[in-house]
């Protein structure tokens, strides 16, 4: 069964989402039947950090707060993040456009290495201190997970893989996702949201057992009890 996941690398909610299901998988006795499928999404698109500010000065200013706020907000982050065994630095962290990463992950899963990359991704940006908009960000990436440096300066130095994001983003509306991370089981059934372990473990046992029955629907069924937990365009709550 395939599950696409929705995501930024920019989400905090997605990278404690990850943990979250990684978990909830590795419980599951069909495991091994499970394909997973990383989506682009950017909920920024047109930000591009051109004056070098930190995370709480775009918080901010992008959700008309004050600093001491988009502290106190982060810092309620963190903590969940803790739970699930992250420890996620908003401090050093480095507001960037996503796009370039989204094309990198792209080009990682053409070598099989989609998984690692978006890992890698999340763990520069939240914990390293790292700018993903630089491609010398990405091209250390690469190296780490044992990429062709000049292959990969060629992809980036291009537009390899950029339609690839954009029809990521197209589905994405196809589909109704207004807030990652957004699970989509088989095109059948939904789950958005950085949601508990126990309830990614239901929705994978659900999808799985009408996946081996029936045929995939077109037409997504919603198993969220609430939308907490998620990024959009206007930031992200909890």
């Amino acid at each position: 069964m395939k599950i696409e996941i929705w995501s930024d690398v920019m989400c905090p909610f997605c990278y404690i989402g990850k943990r979250h299901f990684e978990k909830a998988i590795e419980k599951l006795p069909f495991k091994s039947e499970i394909e997973v499928e990383w989506k682009s999404f950017q909920l920024n698109p047109e930000y591009h950090n051109t004056t070098n500010e930190d995370l709480y000065t775009y918080l901010a200013r992008a959700k008309g707060m004050s600093i001491d706020q988009a502290k106190q907000m982060t810092g309620q982050v963190v903590e969940m993040a803790e739970n699930i065994g992250l420890n996620l630095n908003f401090a050093t962290n480095v507001p960037a456009n996503s796009f370039d990463a989204h094309r990198f992950i792209h080009f990682a899963k053409s070598k099989g290495l989609q998984d690692e990359a978006e890992e890698a991704l999340f763990k520069a940006h939240f914990m390293g201190a790292k700018d993903i908009a630089k491609q010398e960000t990405l091209i250390s990436i690469a190296e780490d997970l044992g990429l062709d440096k000049t292959e990969t300066e060629q992809v980036l130095q291009g537009d390899d893989f950029a339609e690839a994001v954009r029809y990521d983003v197209y589905e994405s509306q196809q589909l109704g996702v207004r807030g990652v991370p957004y699970f989509v089981f088989d095109r059948k059934y939904a789950l958005s949201g950085a949601q508990p372990v126990p309830a990614f473990e239901q929705a994978i046992v659900q999808g799985f057992t009408e996946w081996q029955a029936t045929q995939p629907k077109t037409t997504l069924k919603s198993l969220n009890k609430n939308d907490d937990a998620v990024c959009d365009e206007n930031g992200c709550e909890i």
